[in-house]
């Protein structure tokens, strides 16, 4: 786990200052590789999925940033300090601008973490403000007056803020800002890398939909133009000339193209239409090492990757879910599956995590029902239909638009041939469009899920996805054991206890599994010779900034 420095007067603190500066070229160094069409405009408070997070976090600089391990360093920041690490006093490095030349201040923060917080703007992100002081009145909610209910008969929550903005949030002055926490929190600067907590300018407020179409940020690159973003077909980056911190562009810009799928974009890179692709298709699995011997990667990254079943549906909740859960997961053969189909670029999962977090562990308590067990899987598949005979397909949604469909159709397959039910896959064109199912609580069966860290801790992998209410929490998972747990764990006066918490409450989730835990991915990725200087970072996205034409 990464540590706080502790200063020398006895508080938590973080310093430094910011370095070095773009320098502009004749444009011929653009760097090509593969993403996906946003699923949402490109407001940071509001990109929760990896297509708009690769191109947020190249555009915006926060306080801080990732070192390629996972080490936070400074941005904007010159220092975020604590003597209690519940009150959080935020120094700015001066003279950062947007690309419209307006001041980086701290208002800048404040104003947007306030609007990415505000329950009546509907961000995705707002449960990364939960534990500012205020949180609560700017996210309050009331049972709808006209008694409308949802899919499992509760009454439908409308918003209803109690104020506009947190109270914990003060601005001192353009470069200080200070911050209330719920609780002391020792690891909190570690978080402030996600791009949920970029600053905005002030004009993004007058129009946020217009702004989400056209983003103007303070980072290392920068829309290349008003027709920059071409929908599903490509974004055009280049590098921001006032940039300030410590990602400066070793080339001219990145151009992010949309491919229909992952097999299109190997075959570009192949032919010499492409410089980096940051995930192999199944169909290369076997062959991708001898098709690019020296320019490959396969190491351990921070993705954790599963499918989840909606607890609306029906044979999915309480007693009888909670059988019927457990059965699934102990009717794939995870090891067979990574083995013969990723070719070993995945790695059965024993937790909820990645290997590469610290407080991994593959020998929790009830993790048994993560291994494959053909005959207690039956056992209690017979015993859910005891409650209630289950009689549908079972069916997993993925994007096709990703490398899903050969381990979806051997899991089913598993799944099939181990209970004795139906099973298919069920795909759909697009990541986006699957998305927006799981959004509207539309799906049908199982949806194919996972996480690629937002920042490097445990919480990360834990709060967004099942805390009551939680952002990503697109399922309905609910428990009572596991939100008291969390918050006991974010309120820990150190990382190692806090960790300790996290680590307890994926014992509860190993109980409920609101989720089904399949394998953590490996970062598996390749280029062009035509490139050098190819680094992929501890959450599996290349270090686009260091990346060279030869």
């Amino acid at each position: 786990m990464l540590a706080l420095a502790l200063a020398s007067t006895g508080a938590l603190a973080l310093s430094g200052c910011a370095s070095g500066g773009a320098t502009s070229g004749d444009g011929s160094a653009i760097i090509t590789t593969n993403g996906s069409e946003p699923q949402m405009s490109l407001i940071p408070t509001n990109t929760t999925e990896v297509g708009g997070g690769k191109i947020i976090t190249s555009i915006f600089a926060g306080l801080v940033s990732y070192s390629a391990s996972g080490e936070i360093q400074d941005e904007v920041a010159q220092s975020i300090e604590s003597d209690d690490a519940t009150n959080w006093t935020v120094t700015l490095n001066d003279g950062w601008t947007f690309t419209n030349d307006e001041p980086v201040t701290a208002s800048s923060f404040v104003d947007a973490w306030n609007y990415g917080a505000l329950v009546t703007n509907a961000q995705g992100s707002s449960g990364f403000f939960d534990n500012i002081v205020g949180y609560t009145d700017v996210a309050n909610t009331k049972d709808d007056p006209t008694g409308a209910t949802d899919d499992s008969g509760a009454v439908l929550q409308i918003p209803d803020p109690l104020a506009q903005t947190m109270s914990g949030l003060t601005v001192v002055d353009d470069t200080t800002f200070t911050v209330e926490l719920a609780g002391s929190e020792a690891d909190w600067p570690l978080r402030l890398g996600y791009a949920a907590y970029s600053p905005l300018p002030a004009v993004a407020f007058e129009d946020m939909d217009a702004f989400g179409q056209n983003p103007i940020g303070n980072g290392p690159y920068e829309l290349a133009g008003a027709d920059a973003w071409q929908h599903d077909v490509q974004i055009d980056l280049v590098t921001n000339p006032d940039y300030a911190g410590v990602r400066t562009p070793a080339n001219d810009g990145l151009t992010i193209i949309f491919f229909a799928s992952f097999e299109a974009a190997y075959a570009a890179l192949q032919g010499g239409d492409l410089d980096v692709l940051d995930a192999i298709p199944e169909s290369a699995l076997a062959n991708y090492e001898s098709d690019f011997p020296d320019t490959f990667v396969n190491e351990p990254a921070a993705v954790f990757q599963a499918f989840n079943m909606p607890y609306y549906l029906e044979h999915w909740s309480g007693e009888e879910g909670k059988l019927r859960r457990a059965a699934i997961s102990m009717a794939i053969d995870r090891a067979e599956i990574t083995d013969v189909v990723f070719q070993g670029t995945r790695t059965p999962a024993t937790d909820f995590a990645s290997p590469v977090i610290d407080g991994y562990s593959d020998s929790l308590k009830g993790s048994e029902v993560l291994e494959f067990n053909p005959e207690e899987a039956q056992a209690k598949w017979a015993e859910a239909d005891a409650i209630s005979p289950y009689t549908g397909t079972f069916d997993i949604a993925y994007n096709a638009d990703g490398p899903h469909q050969v381990w979806v159709d051997a899991v089913v397959n598993s799944v099939k041939n181990t209970l004795g039910i139906a099973a298919v896959g069920k795909p759909y064109p697009t990541f986006a469009a699957s998305l927006d199912d799981r959004k509207a609580s539309t799906l049908t069966g199982a949806t194919r899920a996972g996480w690629q860290a937002d920042y490097p801790s445990l919480y990360n992998f834990l709060a967004p996805l099942y805390q009551t209410g939680a952002g990503s929490n697109y399922e309905g998972y609910s428990s009572a054991e596991f939100d008291t747990l969390l918050k006991e764990g974010a309120a820990a006066s150190s990382v190692e206890d806090a960790t300790a918490k996290y680590v307890e409450a994926q014992e509860v989730l190993l109980q409920d599994l609101p989720t089904i835990p399949l394998w953590y991915q490996n970062t598996s990725g390749v280029w062009s010779e035509t490139v050098s200087n190819v680094e992929f970072g501890w959450d599996s996205v290349p270090l686009y900034f260091e990346i060279t034409r030869n």
